[in-house]
């Protein structure tokens, strides 16, 4: 189902070049079939014991396994970008986010969240997308994705660019039925086509609106911005009961307040977290392949996914990171950053 990272020239290597892997890492063929509270759960490894640079380059060199059953949550990459308007890249965006997570630990001392402690999580490697037919990659994620939520598995998905969110989101609502959904984005990511196409990655929530598979009335998109061709560019989501939350109504303040709203509104049901890193201001995430300026701080983007602690989290994804336009990596290192608030905000998480 799911490519292996580095399953060429690296297949046989384990942590400390062949020595046992860190104290509380459980070992690659240790099976995990089943979940149980006494049992030891997967660890990222200290660089007290384990140096940054040894080790399969996995979502905070965690284990690495191809199957999601026994797992709580779990990293997928999908390296897509052919559904992009503008710069490509994005196919190597999990690629560089794994890298850039080495710098991850285990414990979130802000919010007081362990997850590590609270779920079996791995990373399970990349869904071996098509990188010739659009159409059909978005097949291959679906069915991909609908074996990772039918075990009970919570996936948090390294993009790729947006299109990837619509075959999720198929996944998704075939086990829960529509969702709500908080989208954190530059861009509405509604229009109808382009180029004649329906697919790509300015129309999937219009694909999820089409499908039923977003629960309308729960819909939140935040950071919106940047030029248009209508003096109206919010007119089909607030059409469809979406709440639009521009970038101008998030300058220069917390959206702590705009976060105790956006609860309110999910309310108990089950909600998908997709964020673009276009939504932040490119000072901050050079490395996109459709930037606008006056964006969202690297610090508001901590509030929406912290204020996101406590409701029903089915599923996540980060897109948009195209390395080639950041050659240091800031993009790809606020993505790994992300995605570990992201899995501290799942429920089940504990937190102190």
């Amino acid at each position: 189902m799911l490519r292996w990272v580095a399953s060429r020239g690296a297949r046989g290597l384990g942590f400390g070049g062949g020595a046992h892997p860190a104290v509380g890492l459980c070992h690659p063929g240790r099976s995990s079939s089943s979940r149980s509270s006494d049992a030891p759960r997967n660890q990222p490894p200290s660089s007290e014991f384990v140096a940054r640079t040894v080790g399969v380059c996995s979502m905070m060199r965690l284990p690495v396994q191809a199957s999601p059953e026994g797992l709580d949550a779990a990293f997928v990459g999908v390296p897509l970008d052919i559904g992009t308007s503008n710069r490509p890249g994005a196919r190597f965006g999990p690629r560089r986010i794994r890298e850039e997570s080495v710098m991850l630990r285990t414990v979130n001392p802000s919010t007081g969240a362990l997850p590590f402690q609270s779920l079996m999580v791995a990373d399970l490697g990349d869904v071996n997308v098509n990188l010739y037919n659009l159409q059909d990659s978005c097949r291959l994620i679906r069915e991909a994705y609908q074996k990772i939520v039918a075990a009970g598995c919570i996936p948090l998905t390294l993009g790729g660019d947006h299109t990837i969110t619509y075959p999720i989101l198929q996944a998704m609502a075939k086990k829960h039925g529509p969702v709500g959904l908080l989208h954190v984005d530059a861009h509405m990511d509604t229009a109808d086509t382009a180029l004649g196409e329906k697919l790509y990655h300015g129309s999937p929530f219009r694909r999820c609106v089409d499908e039923g598979l977003l629960d309308c009335k729960r819909v939140v998109q935040i950071g919106i911005r940047g030029s248009a061709m209508t003096l109206d560019p919010y007119r089909y989501s607030r059409s469809q009961g979406f709440r639009v939350v521009p970038a101008e109504d998030c300058w220069m303040k917390s959206l702590v307040p705009l976060m105790g709203e956006v609860r309110q509104q999910m309310g108990g049901k089950p909600i998908y977290i997709s964020f673009d890193i276009d939504s932040l201001d490119p000072a901050y995430a050079p490395g996109t392949g459709t930037p606008e300026i006056a964006g969202l701080t690297p610090s508001q983007a901590l509030e929406i996914i912290r204020g996101c602690q406590g409701l029903n989290v089915v599923g996540c994804d980060l897109v948009e990171v195209s390395p080639p336009y950041d050659p240091f990596g800031n993009t790809a290192l606020v993505a790994a950053n992300l995605l570990f608030e992201m899995l501290c905000a799942l429920p089940k998480v504990t937190v102190v």
